[in-house]
């Protein structure tokens, strides 16, 4: 298998007529609109709206032992440090984001640009299969012509022949 083929694939049907060039589509919107992935956020699929709460809410105002105050300082120093270290890793997950969506963007131009060219490419076999059939007549004349030289040639040959046979007789 070529290397072309290995990292672009093969089309079986390339070349084929198929319905899509009679001018129809087969366009699907709504794998057009399909999500990216099916936890993606959209207005049809607005997340849950969850949060995040170490520590329960205190209902009412209460006294803390020494014990009780040492435990939750050391859990506020944890809780501080992981606050930090997620949102250095959500800031790097927002720059995956903006990285995915400068790729596929791109990638979306330039399959644009494929289905652009391969318009204008198919315009130009169009052209040059209208240019050919306009050719036929002028071939087909062509063909006559040389059909009647034929003719004309076998008719003079075969009534040189018939004077020489006549004379031989």
């Amino acid at each position: 298998m070529s290397l072309q083929l290995r990292l672009f694939g093969g089309n079986s049907d390339a070349g084929k007529l198929t319905a899509s060039n009679d001018g129809n589509h087969a366009i699907d919107k709504s794998k057009v609109l399909a999500q990216t992935d099916a936890a993606v956020i959209t207005p049809t699929n607005p997340g849950n709206f969850g949060s995040i709460r170490t520590v329960p809410i205190l209902p009412e105002p209460r006294y803390f032992d020494r014990e009780e105050a040492d435990r939750l300082k050391e859990l506020a120093k944890e809780k501080t440090d992981g606050a930090r270290q997620s949102k250095r890793a959500y800031k790097a997950l927002v720059k995956i984001e903006v990285a995915d969506k400068v790729v596929h963007k791109e990638h979306r131009k330039y399959e644009g640009a494929v289905a652009e060219n391969e318009l204008g490419k198919k315009r130009a076999d169009a052209g040059l299969a209208k240019k050919l059939h306009g050719l036929r007549p002028g071939y087909a004349r062509l063909g006559l012509g040389i059909d009647k030289a034929e003719n004309d040639a076998r008719t003079r040959i075969d009534a040189i022949r018939a004077k020489l046979t006549a004379g031989m007789n």
